[in-house]
């Protein structure tokens, strides 16, 4: 072979690194680009929003302008990073590790109760790690959920033994879930717990469990609500902001504060709001915890009903993504881990957004990819992770 020849073949497309990059099997090909670029725009616009959020507030950025702007922007990176090693490990290899996964995540959210736990904003799910950095284990306990739940309802189906879960299989599951949804409501963190609860539905409906298991659930939540409110397991400020929800115009100035300021700040931007860092209401300071639970004011405010609109559409960008993952997945285990993740996005999303709008509840969620929170943030983008692997292993023509 002449030389001529060698260098022809050695360098050609199919190749060279560009050509296994553009080839049919490669990841650059596989990748659902529109997941990941609604995703990352998410995080974009959650940058400019906590940005414009904190920058004024003193009291918590201790002098420096720049401080959430930095741990936000430092928090996306590392999620970013947390996904692409979840896509290069693959969501089938970790199905070996859920047994671990659930115990360090049991581990985690029983430390919490113990003298490592710390209050934040009133509610008692953190672990202090010193140098200004927190844990919040409940964030990943969702996942360890998804995952734990899919593994044992998708074994004997994915093994051709079964159709369907059957009961004592759906029963196990549901015994694996409990647990550490029962230690996440005695700190009490009631915000989580109702997103575990919509995970573990929306995983018995993808898994095809029977309807008397899902009926049975929603009706064991229902007693169990009434239950935890008649026995005082709730604290004060949560029952509080229950009786906000019930009566708008109940203690405007205390427990309604929030919500009144929040609608103020949603309604005063108008179309196309008021202009990046020009709120009035963000600049005032006058709506509590706006980097976190209400940053969806803030977009409100400043970038009006588009860039609401925007982020919203967004959202369901991700939801209409992962469902369509749920549907291609090439068996049920990922099937079950996409439409948990759905499940979460969707009620933690209209939660969040519907506490701000005064349709919902206060309970202390975080907007998927926008708010700021280390521990939401690499949690959100390890679910990107999942669903792109999941996606990954579809058939081409998919």
């Amino acid at each position: 072979m002449s030389a001529h020849s060698y260098a022809a073949r050695r360098f050609t497309p199919e190749r060279g690194t560009l050509g296994k990059l553009l080839a049919r099997d490669s990841i650059l090909r596989r990748m659902d680009w529109l997941l990941l670029g609604a995703a990352l725009a998410l995080s974009l616009i959650g940058t400019a929003l906590v940005f414009s959020a904190t920058r004024n507030r003193t009291e918590l950025t201790h002098g420096d302008p720049y401080y959430f702007l930095l741990r936000h922007m430092l928090n996306t990176a590392i999620g970013f990073a947390l996904a692409a090693g979840t896509v290069a490990l693959g969501h089938r290899r970790l199905r070996g590790a859920v047994p671990v996964l659930y115990a360090i995540s049991v581990l985690l959210v029983t430390a919490v109760l113990t003298p490592l736990g710390t209050t934040v904003n009133g509610a008692h799910a953190w672990i202090v790690l010193g140098g200004g950095f927190s844990l919040q284990p409940s964030e990943f306990t969702k996942i360890t959920i998804i995952l734990g739940m899919a593994m044992m309802l998708s074994a004997r189906v994915d093994a051709g033994d079964r159709l369907f879960p059957d009961h004592r299989t759906v029963a196990q599951s549901l015994g694996f879930a409990i647990l550490p949804m029962a230690i996440v409501m005695l700190m009490p963190d009631l915000g989580s717990v109702m997103v575990m609860a919509v995970i573990v539905l929306g995983v018995l409906l993808a898994s095809g469990a029977s309807n008397r298991w899902v009926l049975g659930l929603i009706a064991a939540g229902a007693g169990g609500a009434i239950a935890v409110w008649q026995l005082g397991v709730l604290d004060q400020y949560q029952i509080d902001r229950f009786a906000a929800f019930a009566n708008p115009a109940l203690d405007p100035a205390g427990v309604g504060y929030n919500t009144n300021q929040a609608r103020i700040a949603i309604g005063s931007g108008g179309l196309l709001g008021k202009g990046l860092f020009e709120g009035s209401q963000t600049t005032g300071q006058f709506v509590p915890e706006q980097q976190t639970d209400f940053v969806f004011t803030v977009a409100g405010e400043e970038l009006g009903f588009v860039g609401a609109a925007l982020i919203i559409v967004l959202l369901g960008v991700i939801m209409w993504r992962g469902c369509r993952v749920a549907r291609n997945a090439t068996d049920l285990y990922g099937t079950i881990i996409a439409a948990g993740i759905v499940a979460w996005f969707a009620f933690q999303s209209f939660e969040n957004i519907g506490m701000t709008l005064g349709i919902m509840p206060v309970a202390g969620l975080p907007l998927p990819f926008v708010s700021y929170g280390g521990s939401s943030m690499f949690a959100v983008w390890i679910a990107i992770g999942l669903l792109q692997a999941i996606h990954m292993k579809r058939p081409m023509s998919a």
